[in-house]
């Protein structure tokens, strides 16, 4: 089996990857790669992962995800980090106040390159926000949005999940994770 290089700055995902790819041979490469400003998942994954390649000049994965906000016309889109960076989760909260429709969901583009072929795999992952932030770090986690991220059909925030827990969520929820899809499509590959 060919081994895989996830190209990453990201711990959080890194960590995530792990347990999907338990047969998968992997390594992580920690490195930040560059972002195109662009409101398009599939675009920054594309962009992302000819930059991995080019780096570890070896079959590569980069992930891209986006957090989209009804309310807020979809705000912040592919725009988390900047978000974070500029008005924070704190600044998103208050954006939210005096909001009935919480509605929110993640999504994800993993990009797969060989140096011939780029594939995709997409994930999503409906919920609400919640009025203020709540939980505890975890080596898991990929953003501070899982302090006020509440996964459909759940009363808390994925910070403040347990492992179980956020295991149990997957099965129930309608999420479906970028990661898990390409390592069934690579298992399957390497049959």
């Amino acid at each position: 089996m060919e081994e895989i290089v996830f190209v990453t700055h990201n711990k959080g995902k890194a960590k995530s990857a792990e347990k999907y790819f338990q047969n998968i041979k992997f390594t992580t490469y920690d490195f930040e790669l560059d972002e195109p400003r662009s409101e398009d998942l599939k675009e920054i994954a594309t962009a992302k992962v000819k930059q991995a390649y080019q780096i570890v000049q070896r079959p590569c994965i980069a992930l891209d995800t986006g957090f989209f906000i009804e309310a807020l016309n979809g705000f912040p889109k592919t725009f988390v980090n900047f978000s974070l960076d500029t008005i924070g989760v704190a600044g998103i909260l208050k954006l939210m106040e005096g909001q009935e429709n919480r509605n929110c969901r993640f999504e994800e583009c993993l990009a797969y390159y060989d140096g011939h072929e780029i594939r995709y795999f997409y994930g999503n992952h409906p919920g609400t926000l919640t009025n203020q932030m709540d939980g505890q770090d975890r080596k898991e986690k990929w953003s501070d949005l899982w302090y006020i991220f509440q996964p459909q059909y759940f009363d808390k925030t994925l910070a403040q999940m347990t492992e179980i827990e956020r295991e149990e969520r997957r099965k129930i929820d309608g999420s479906q994770e970028a990661l898990k899809v390409f390592a069934k499509w690579f298992e399957e590959k390497e049959e």
